[in-house]
């Protein structure tokens, strides 16, 4: 009886074996609720009609919409990589499959940042530069997407009214530029302060050797000289933003055109207000790529902002199929394409093969056989 209680169920040997069981099961459950039981509490299930009023070609420009907002976001991860880093079109395949990743995995962003470093490394990007990069994107579009908010918030408090939830994403939004100006500071500022912290830290640590420690000391340092190079470069800066926020534009652009599809046309003020809400929240990691949250925040905020709650659900579920779900299938097959052999590795070989071969065309052709070869040739010494 006690051997009986004190072995682990097979559920739990099967978790411990498949560490991603139990996020699969969290995805399953997300999707459970979000689309059977979302929509029977909002009442869709007896507005089917709107279905058969639905304007195909509003959704086909969503999807265009969708797609131009990711293809945005990849110009911004070329914008802050160093030049020439790797094409557009590698870019956005890593930037497809690191999306992928994120609205996959419980961790969400963790996962996709660790996967987009290991795909732009294998790129030849050099790893600070690829973590400074990766750093600034994330970080940077989320202070866009701040921005966006506020100057909507601008608009719309005086139009429409305080909301308690206003202030929940002001506190959001307002820790992440804390920890962003912090981490600008520190590392630029307080440079060699940083890195003899980063050094000492990292020395301390059980298996590390002190070749490490030198490593996150010049790590440091190349981030601190990188920072500064974009700092004092006001063009790339300036495309840097843009991008940003044509990413976040268009996607909401996208949901605008969900909600028209169903009839619903909403002012862009509170489009932007509910948009950014949703999104800021979404930024605090509780489910993959805001799963559930983003939902959750959007519905009754669009209600609140004139939509009917039928097709506040309906146009935010249609929305969200092409905006968080579509993207796992693609980036998927992006990353397929990118372990093909047509990366950055498999291109050097080509150049090495095709030098070889030109090299081998610059030798003199060997005798026929039966002549003798000229003076000195094939002699040794």
């Amino acid at each position: 009886m006690t051997e009986e209680r004190t072995r682990p169920s097979r559920w739990r040997r099967l978790a411990g074996r498949h560490p991603f069981r139990r996020g699969a099961l969290l995805i399953l459950l997300a999707v459970v609720a979000e689309y059977l039981v979302l929509p029977e509490i909002g009442g869709v299930g007896r507005s089917l009609y709107l279905l058969g009023r639905v304007n195909v070609g509003f959704l086909v420009l969503g999807v265009v919409l969708e797609v131009a907002s990711l293809a945005s976001y990849a110009e911004l991860t070329r914008v802050v990589l160093p030049p020439g880093a790797s094409s557009f079109s590698r870019v956005w395949r890593i930037d497809l499959s690191t999306l992928a990743v994120s609205h996959v995995l419980p961790g969400g962003t963790a996962g996709g940042d660790g996967l987009g470093y290991r795909l732009l490394t294998n790129e030849g990007v050099n790893g600070s530069d690829a973590g400074l990069a990766l750093a600034i994107e994330g970080i940077g579009s989320a202070l866009v997407l701040n921005a966006i908010l506020w100057l909507a918030l601008i608009v719309s408090i005086p139009l429409s009214g305080f909301n308690p939830l206003y202030a929940t994403a002001a506190i959001v939004g307002a820790v992440v530029l804390a920890a962003f100006a912090g981490l600008v500071l520190l590392v630029t500022r307080g440079e060699d302060r940083a890195a003899d912290v980063l050094r000492s830290v990292v020395g301390r640590l059980p298996l590390l050797t002190p070749s490490a420690a030198e490593g996150a000391d010049r790590v440091v340092h190349q981030v601190a000289a990188r920072i500064r190079v974009m700092a004092g470069d006001r063009a790339l800066m300036r495309r840097a933003v843009l991008w940003a926020a044509a990413n976040w534009l268009l996607d909401a652009a996208s949901l605008f055109v969900f909600l028209a599809a169903f009839g619903h046309i909403e002012n862009p003020d509170g489009l932007l207000v509910a948009y950014g809400l949703a999104y800021v929240l979404a930024a605090i990691p509780v489910t993959p790529g805001g799963l559930g949250i983003v939902e959750g925040v959007l519905v009754p905020s669009l209600v609140g902002f004139g939509a009917t709650r039928a097709v506040a659900i309906v146009a935010v579920i249609g929305y969200r199929l092409v905006n968080f779900w579509l993207p796992i299938p693609v980036g998927a097959g992006a990353y397929l394409s990118l372990r093909s052999g047509s990366g950055r590795g498999a291109t050097n070989r080509i150049r090495e093969l095709e030098r070889a071969v030109a090299d081998a065309r610059s030798l003199p052709p060997p005798p026929h056989p039966g002549e003798r070869p000229a003076s000195g040739e094939g002699q040794p010494g």
